[in-house]
Parts: structure tokens; C-alpha cells; sequence
């Protein structure tokens, strides 16, 4: 497809690669809140317009007068001028009402209706009059509408936001979580331990404080707890086709839940002896309480899954096994449960006192204590090496030191993670790296270490450290976990090594999650490596969709919606240099946390959750930025 005929659109998809020389699969045109861009003379701009104002009047909530009215004027008088009985009057009139409209409605889907309306007038102004006036009859075409936002758009699984803000706000708890639940299955999981890349690209953000979306989450899961409320969920009629899932982790749990609420019936695999996989094993139950895995995975035995521990796929039992036994599909799910390499002398030598940071924490969250002393040297800049270090804090480690190669402003892990762990009493050591493990009769008594310096940036934007000569030296310790990254095991498992890459991750098409075998599907951190919690359940139910196509279909079919959906997600729909005229003056809510003195002595969850009053005072600080935009096709 050529460059675009015509492009008012303002924002990231101008900077978007490829965007504007579309593919077909782009459309022939889009019409959203930062104008138009049309690549095919044949979409009608009156037609077009008018299926855009017929949509924002079907989404305006009703809360205010301004769009509540506004639309369906500009929908009857847009309707007029199709019919081919309107005049100049009324063109006019729609160009003035939207921009009255997005001057006063209280959320977005009004107030973003000026630009697009006012640049399809005015380019097209001619066109307007001439149906207008009956001289030419609309060209009807055929039109895919998304509603998105900032927040949705940030979150990898699309959760709508705005909506269960609003169901919180108007303390109607039920109908919110459930709104939660049709895109993510975890919420009080997610609720706790989720990065919030929603909250980074929170408008409200750049007024004063983003809200506290992941804590909002966590209230409507507990709630539900804490009422004693029993959550049904509707299941489409039981379908003949059953389903292998193998991996009781976030990604697993997703996909078997999705497929059915379907109607199919899945069995999930799982090699350890309870569910949640990494966010069972990986993550210390004073982030998240075990009680809290063990009943959102329950839930996928309300929509007739069963999930069987102890099984390992690749060992006990081969993927042509759950073939034979009737399975017409398999989702592979399996994490990413090994350790990557520090690559440091002495690492493999079987030193006592030496354990990776997966091992550990899988230990640590069965009750034991495996590794002994006062002084713990960990080595990491993620997630898992906060949670290594403050782990140790609790079991009674009293210098606990973490080892960084870049800076503070290059590490990867949760800034919250970051700075809980220096309140427990951690401390960081950074430009420095690991060489070789120290070991007196089989024992771990140091590490020798190399000072860094940072030099040009590497790949992932990240200044490269780069080693000092003669900065050697000894870091006495007792102990030593490395926490550099997880790797896969899918080679384990499949047998067809043409669908594993050198990572041994699955090999899988992006959109549907298939791979070269039309029956194996795969998702989460086997198929992407280390990634998020809320990646995994995304990927599990996107999953979910798919699998349910090829059963019936016989193929993966990509609708034009999950396109449009796919188009906004890579392009983006936050504007990091939005400036808003007026301050704001509600500060963010934060929840009650343990004093840093007191929580090191137990497991105890860090975080409370939020009263209803606190709940409801939050989501109040929503500004409901919704956001329409719809592909001609």
C-alpha cells in the first residue's frame, strides 16, 4: 500500500516504523482522537465520519450533559446530511458542536471528538456539501471501532481501566472485578505484584500523581475474600475438544480459564506440587501470600478445568502421550525455571553455600532456610535479586550486600522493590562484578570482584560496564546467590528441535501464538524468555482465543479488531509531553505498610490494602481517558 492520500494524524503514529506506508492489513484508512489518515480513495469521508460519531454516542457513559446530548445531536445531524436533507447549516453546525463538546464533557470520549471530526470537515468540506444537498448518495463501508486509553494501552493483557475505576468509584465491587477478570484472571495476584506499566502511563500522572490502578485491583480481589462472596462465571455449553496445558503458572492458569469460560475442557500439568509457577516459587510470600495463589488458581476449576501436580511433561509423560490420549490441542507454559550463568569461576564447582536465586527462593517459599551464615553477597540488578536480598533479611542474615555492574539508574528491578529493600537494612554495592567464587574446604568464604566503569551504550539503550584494570579484590562473605536471569527449557519437552531457538524458547507466530506444529501453542516466559506476570496472563488468554479458533476453524484466523488492537499497541496512545493548563491537587493514595524493623522478622505481607473509603476516594481521581479510533476495511 502507497503513502497516505491524505494525514492529519499528530502524535506517535507519524513516528511509528511502517505505520504510514501501511500494509493492507492497516486498513484503508483510520479515524481516531489525533485526527485522520486515509491510504484508499474509496472510503467515503461522510460515511466514515458518521460511523465515528454513531460510535462515540453509543460510548458515552451518560454522566455528563455535554456528551451525553452533544453526541446524539451530532449523531441526528450527521444523519441529515446522509439522508441528503441537510445544508450548509448543519455541516457547520456538527463543526462547531464538537468542538463545544470537547471544550466541557467531563471524560474523554468527548472531549476528544473536536480533532478528528473538525479535520475530516475540513479536508473533505466539498464532499459533505454534496451529500448534503442530495447530489451524491453515501458510499457505505465497512468499519472495525476499538476504545482504548493510555492505561489499557500500556497494560499488556488491555484490561479496561477506566471501567473497573468507575465500578470502584460507584462502589459497585462485583461488576468491577469482573470487568478485571475478562482480561486477567489474577487479580490479586496481578494487584500485588505487577511492574504497573499502566501507572507510568497514567494522564493523571502529569497533572499531579498517577493513580494507584495495581492497589485498586488488589481491593476488589480482597473484598471478594473478605465478603465470603463465591464467584460464578458464565461457560459456554461443554465442547468434545479437550485441551493439554502444560505449566500451572500465570500463563497456564490464563489460557485454561479463557478456554473454559469456551466450554473446553482442560487439563493443566504442573511439575511442582502446587500451582503458580514462578510467582508460587519465585516471589516471597511477603509480596504475595500464598493463600492468595492457591485461590485464584481455583478458579480455573470453576469453569471444569483440573490441574495435576507432580507431573512432568518430558519425563513422566511426552507430548506425544497427551496427543494419544486425546488432547486436540496443547499450550506449552512451562516459565522459565532454570538460572542463567553469571559466567564466574568457581560457580559450578558445587560449593556449599552457593545456590542460584531460583533455587533459593523455591526453597525459601517451602518453609526452609537453605543456605547459612551472617553475611549474604548477592549478585543482581532485577526483581529477583531484590527479592533474594530482602529474603535473607528475614532469615536471619544480618549484612546482606547486593552486587550491581551498571549503576542504580540502569537497574531493572521495581523502584518500590528498590527502595524497601535499603529500608530492611540491604546494601548496595555498585560498578562492581563477579570474577570468581572464593571456597576454603568446599565452603564459600568470599567472592573476588572487579570494579566497572560505564562506557557507550549497549543494545538495550544501557551504558556498557566495562571492567577496570588491577581493581580485583576480595568480598568476604558467607554465602552466595547469583540472580542474573532465568532461562528456559522448552527442549526439554518438545521433541521437534526446528521449534526451539538457541535460548530454547518456543518459536511462535506473534500474533496467534502458534507454532510450526499447528497443535502447540505456547506462551509466558517460554516463548518470550524472563518477561512479566501480566505478559504471561495476557499471553495465556490471547492464547486461549486462538486455540479456540483452530479447534473450530482449523485454522488461526486474525480478525480485523485484534489487528486494530495490535496497530494501537505498537504505536502507542500516551503523549509524554501532554501539559494540562491547571494543577492538580489530589494527592496519590499509597496503602499502610509494615515498619521496615518489624517486617524483616517474618513473612508477613508487607502491604495492607486499601478501606473502601480509601477505594473509592482513588478511583474518584480517574479522568476516564478513553480514547475511540476506527479502520475502514
Amino acid at each position: 500500500m502507497a503513502k497516505p492520500l491524505m494525514n492529519t494524524w499528530e502524535g506517535e503514529l507519524d513516528k511509528a516504523n511502517g505505520v504510514l506506508d501501511a500494509p493492507p492489513e492497516r486498513g484503508k484508512a483510520l479515524l481516531g482522537w489525533n485526527g485522520v489518515v486515509i491510504w484508499d480513495k474509496d472510503v467515503d469521508p461522510v460515511d466514515f465520519t458518521a460511523a465515528y460519531i454513531e460510535k462515540a454516542k453509543s460510548e458515552s457513559c451518560g454522566q455528563c450533559f455535554p456528551c451525553r446530548y452533544g453526541t446524539e445531536r451530532l449523531d441526528a445531524l450527521i444523519k441529515k446530511i446522509c439522508a441528503g436533507q441537510g445544508s450548509e447549516k448543519e455541516i457547520d453546525r456538527i463543526y462547531e458542536l464538537s468542538a463545544q463538546i470537547s471544550s466541557s464533557a467531563r471524560c474523554d470520549i468527548g472531549r476528544s471528538l473536536a480533532k478528528p471530526i473538525r479535520d475530516m470537515i475540513g479536508q473533505f468540506k466539498d464532499d459533505f456539501l454534496a451529500v448534503a444537498k442530495g447530489e451524491r448518495a453515501v458510499k457505505k463501508g465497512s468499519y472495525q471501532s476499538l476504545v482504548t486509553a493510555p492505561c489499557m494501552n500500556a497494560c499488556p493483557s488491555n484490561v479496561d481501566i477506566p471501567l473497573y475505576l468507575e465500578g470502584v468509584r460507584l462502589r459497585r465491587w462485583n461488576r468491577a472485578l469482573a470487568t478485571v477478570r475478562n482480561d486477567c484472571l489474577m487479580a490479586g495476584t496481578i494487584g500485588r505484584v505487577c511492574v504497573r506499566p499502566c501507572e507510568s502511563n497514567c494522564r493523571r500522572g502529569q497533572l499531579d500523581e498517577s493513580l494507584s490502578i495495581r492497589h485498586l485491583k488488589r481491593f476488589l480481589a480482597d473484598n471478594e475474600l473478605a465478603t465470603g462472596k463465591d464467584p460464578q462465571f458464565d461457560r459456554l455449553p461443554e465442547k468434545a475438544e479437550r485441551v493439554a496445558v502444560v505449566g500451572a503458572g500465570p500463563a497456564g492458569l490464563s489460557c485454561a480459564f479463557y478456554l473454559g469460560k469456551q466450554g473446553y475442557k482442560c487439563t493443566v500439568f504442573e511439575a511442582q506440587e502446587g500451582p503458580g509457577g514462578m510467582a508460587a516459587y519465585g516471589i516471597p510470600s511477603y509480596r504475595l501470600p500464598r493463600e492468595i495463589l492457591a485461590y485464584e488458581s481455583s478458579l480455573v476449576e470453576k469453569v471444569g478445568g483440573e490441574i495435576k501436580y507432580g507431573v512432568r511433561i518430558g519425563e513422566d509423560i511426552s507430548m506425544d502421550d497427551l496427543t494419544a490420549q486425546g488432547y486436540r490441542a496443547i499450550f506449552l507454559a512451562m516459565g522459565a525455571p532454570a538460572a542463567s550463568s553469571m559466567r564466574c569461576e568457581g560457580e559450578d564447582a558445587g560449593y556449599e553455600n552457593f545456590m542460584t536465586g531460583v533455587d533459593f527462593l523455591a526453597e525459601a517459599s517451602r518453609g526452609k532456610k537453605p543456605l547459612e551464615g551472617k553475611t549474604m553477597l548477592v549478585i543482581g540488578g532485577g526483581n529477583v535479586a531484590m527479592d533474594c536480598v530482602r529474603t535473607a533479611r528475614r532469615l536471619g542474615f544480618e549484612d546482606v550486600n547486593l552486587l550491581y555492574r551498571r549503576t542504580e539508574a540502569e537497574m531493572p528491578a521495581d523502584a518500590q522493590e528498590i527502595r524497601e529493600a535499603r529500608e530492611e537494612g540491604v546494601i548496595f554495592n555498585f560498578l562492581m562484578a563477579p570474577k570468581k567464587v572464593v571456597a576454603e574446604n568446599g565452603k564459600v568464604v568470599g567472592l573476588e570482584c572487579q570494579r566497572m566503569e560505564l562506557g557507550e551504550p549497549d543494545a538495550s539503550g544501557r551504558r556498557r560496564p566495562e571492567v577496570v584494570e588491577g581493581s580485583e579484590f576480595i568480598f568476604k562473605c558467607d554465602a552466595i546467590i547469583p540472580a542474573v536471569g532465568q532461562v528456559c527449557e522448552v527442549d526439554a519437552v518438545l521433541s521437534d528441535k526446528d521449534s526451539v531457538t538457541k535460548w530454547k524458547t518456543l518459536i511462535v507466530d506473534e500474533l496467534t501464538f502458534q507454532s510450526s506444529q499447528s497443535h502447540v501453542f505456547g506462551g509466558g516466559d517460554c516463548a518470550t524468555g524472563p518477561f512479566t506476570l501480566i505478559a504471561a496472563l495476557a499471553a495465556g488468554k490471547r492464547s486461549a482465543r486462538f486455540i479456540d479458533r483452530y479447534l473450530q476453524e482449523g485454522h488461526c484466523r486474525i480478525g480485523d479488531r485484534y489487528l486494530l488492537r495490535q496497530l494501537m499497541n505498537e504505536v502507542g496512545v500516551f503523549d509524554s509531553e501532554e501539559k494540562f493548563i491547571y494543577p492538580g491537587l489530589a494527592e496519590k493514595a499509597h496503602p499502610v505498610a509494615l515498619f521496615p524493623d518489624t517486617r524483616i522478622d517474618s513473612f508477613a505481607e508487607v502491604e495492607k490494602g486499601f478501606t473502601q473509603a480509601q477505594a473509592v476516594k482513588e478511583a474518584a481521581r480517574c479522568l476516564r481517558c478513553y480514547r475511540i479510533v476506527m479502520k475502514a476495511i
